[in-house]
Formats: structure tokens, sequence, C-alpha cells
């Protein structure tokens, strides 16, 4: 059995699309989660019987966590103590991510205490940050495998024993080439390290099947409303483009901490005759009629100051498999994605007239945003369905799953002879 930890369950559209294939291709998985979601990004039954089988580490009351406590050194062994030394003692990026590893080893001991009653062949996390480092321990304590897929907050802003976590993982799944560079430099093995992009599921997102409306140019955005999305250069860009005479409308699909700042800035900029921020995510299931409003789609991924940024966003793909021609920016996995002058264009994080020169040339040039947009599609077909970005990951559990089998034939071997001569 793999048991699979992430932060909050299938609050995650990656998360409930890549369980539902690794499911469907025979694997058994278990999910568990440090926090419920109150998000529904899906309705189908499915997502609902994973939702709620979905085991849930926290809260712990206090009670059951001293008694898990007082219970490791017997439960765990020499694989406890190795762990608290590790937590107390091993590298850390500062006395923070100490705190917070020691932290995480105690949810850890409790977690792998009920693990116990399970069976347990390998713990794989999405995202390395908290959730990580409790697989980490969890694996640790029991004497099983661990891996893990690393993805931009978990690596960039919050990052937590990194190291060990590459020193311990059999394998690591990376989202991206950049990724895979970035875990080399921080001391992976190359064997170590399996590119397997965030996919999507292109049948899913087919283009507009009916011709375009006349009106202005519609230019999309999605995501969360946060720093790293880059909207305020996206509003700045379009300040821009209003100054330059053009004619278009701008919706930004989201909700999030910065909307009404973001409503701020379009107001301050005159711009709220053009510029809309809905303020509600989008489900799964709306996604290609929101995108089929559009005439182009504009991720403008920043650096937040924080430390955050986007790892490969699925929002871009999910615009591009719709049938838009896509611009971002040459940020971290964008590149592997957008492809410039050929699936896209790109342009420099937080440069607003780089921006609105790009929207630009889609606006006066329609036979190049028709040519970025058949070529896109066709990419993200061809490299970005789920299903064959899946295969690595995949691919992996199956070798796990299979090695612990075969350790497990001389174990079941040398009990029956016991008993033979008994």
């Amino acid at each position: 059995m793999i048991h699979y930890m992430t932060t909050q369950g299938i609050g995650n559209a990656w998360v409930a699309n890549e369980l539902r294939i690794v499911t469907r291709a025979g694997i058994p998985v278990r999910l568990h989660a440090l926090r419920g979601s109150g998000r529904r990004l899906f309705s189908s039954e499915w997502a609902a019987d994973m939702d709620r089988s979905t085991r849930v580490l926290y809260p712990i009351r206090p009670l059951a966590m001293v008694v898990s406590l007082l219970l490791a050194p017997m439960l765990f062994g020499a694989r406890f103590l190795t762990a608290m030394a590790n937590a107390l003692f091993g590298q850390r990026e500062n006395n923070r991510t100490r705190v917070a590893s020691l932290g995480h080893l105690l949810a850890a001991i409790h977690w792998a205490r009920g693990l116990r009653r399970d069976p347990v062949t390998h713990i794989h996390s999405q995202w390395i940050h908290s959730g990580g480092t409790v697989a980490m321990y969890g694996a640790w304590l029991l004497g099983v495998p661990f891996s893990f897929t690393g993805h931009a907050t978990d690596l960039f802003r919050d990052r937590c024993a990194l190291r060990d976590k590459i020193r311990r993982a059999r394998f690591i799944i990376c989202i991206s080439e950049f990724h895979r560079r970035f875990f080399l430099e921080q001391g992976a093995r190359p064997e170590q390290l399996h590119v397997a992009y965030c996919g999507i599921d292109v049948d899913r997102m087919a283009p507009r099947n009916t011709p375009r409306r006349d009106g202005p140019f519609h230019i999309l955005s999605t995501g969360r409303l946060v720093e790293k999305k880059g909207f305020e250069h996206l509003i700045d860009a379009c300040a821009i483009l209003t100054r330059r005479g053009r004619d278009f409308r701008c919706t930004i699909g989201g909700s999030g901490e910065l909307r009404e700042s973001l409503e701020e800035r379009i107001r301050l900029q005159g711009l709220s005759d053009r510029v809309r921020v809905t303020g509600e995510e989008l489900r799964q299931e709306d996604i290609p009629a929101f995108m089929h409003t559009g005439d182009a789609y504009v991720l403008a991924c920043v650096w937040a100051r924080d430390g955050d940024v986007d790892g490969l966003p699925q929002m871009t793909m999910e615009a591009m498999a719709c049938g838009l021609p896509a611009v971002t920016t040459r940020l971290v996995g964008n590149p592997d994605l957008v492809i410039h002058e050929q699936t896209g264009l790109l342009v420099s994080p937080g440069n607003a007239e780089e921006l609105a020169d790009a929207i630009q040339r889609l606006m006066d040039d329609p036979v190049l945003a028709e040519r970025l947009a058949k070529a896109g599609r066709e990419w993200i077909r061809e490299r970005f369905d789920i299903e064959r970005c899946l295969e690595p990951l995949i691919s992996q559990f199956r070798r796990v799953l299979a090695d612990a089998s075969q350790e497990a034939i001389p174990a079941a071997t040398a009990g029956a002879g016991a008993e033979g001569t008994s």
C-alpha cells in the first residue's frame, strides 16, 4: 500500500487528478492530509468518496499526543532515537525550521503509531514542506521508503530540512526541468530524479467549436489572488494598452487575499469598465466554458517578496489546451510549457511594458495568435497530458511494490521452514 501525504487532501485539483490516474492504474493508495480542506473543486462521486476516506492528521488531541510519545521508544526502538537526534541536531535552514522539524516529528510519531495497523509499503508526499517533513519522519519511524514531489512554495518559501529529505528519498518527482536542475544543485543524485510534469486531462479542455463573437479583444487570467500570480502587472499592462488606444476587456478569475487591493488598482487607473476580478474560484468543470470566452490567456508570474513563486501553473496548460494563445513569464517551469515564439510568448517577470507589447502583438496579428494557439494546444497534448505525465510516478510506485513483494517472499519461506523444523 502506498500512503500518500498531502497538505489538504483533494482540495487541490492536481492532487485529485493525480490520484484518480494512479488508482486507475491499479496502484493501491491511501490518502492522508495534514488538515481537512473546505474547497470543493470537483463534483464527481469519485472525488467525494476520496474526500470522505482521507485520513486527516490535525488537530491531534494533547492526551493522544502524550500517549504516542511515551510509547514511541517501545514501538519504534532505535529509529525513534535517530529521528529525534536528526530533528534536534541535523542540518537545518534556520532555528525556525529546527523548531518546525521537532513539531513535525511529534506529529509523525502519532501518525506512524496509527499506521502500524495498516500495510505500509511506501510513503509519498505531494509537496515537501510541513507534510513532507511529517512523511519523511513517518517513513523513518516505520522503516519504509519515502519519496516526494516538490513544487514551489515548499521549495522556495517554506523550505524545511530539504537536504535531509533529498538524502532519504528513494526517488524524487520533478515537475519541470528547472526543478530537476534545482535538486541536482541541492545534492540529489541523478538517478533519484524523474521529471513528471503536472499534466492535465487534455480531452476535457477542448477548444471552442464556434466562431469568435464580434467585440473587444478579451484577455483572460486566472488563479488565487496572491502576489506571485503577478496580477498587478497585468493590470498595469492593461493601463498601458488603454493609453495606446486599444479596445479590449480583461477578466481575472479567482479569489484571494489581494482582491480588494487589485480592485482598487483597477479603479485608480480608470480601468473599471475594462478589467474585472470575478472574486470566485473556478471549479474544474467550469474551466473550459470560461476559457472559451477569451482571445488570449495571460499569467504574469513573479517571485513574491516572501520567496513564493509558481512552479508550473496548470491554468496556463488548461488555457493552451482550450486553444488560447498564452503569454507568461520566464520563470521556473514556464519555459518548459511556453516555448517563446513557438507555443506562446514569454516576457520578463514584473515588466508591464513588455507584457503589454506581447498582448498587443496578439491583438494586432491574428495569424500569429492562431499559429501560437494551435502549436500550444498540440504541445500540451503531446507533452502535458496527465496520463503520460504520470507514467514516471506510476512506474516508480510499481517498482516499490514489486521490491516489497520480492522481499516478502524470502521472509515467508524462512517462516515456513522454521515451522517445518519445530
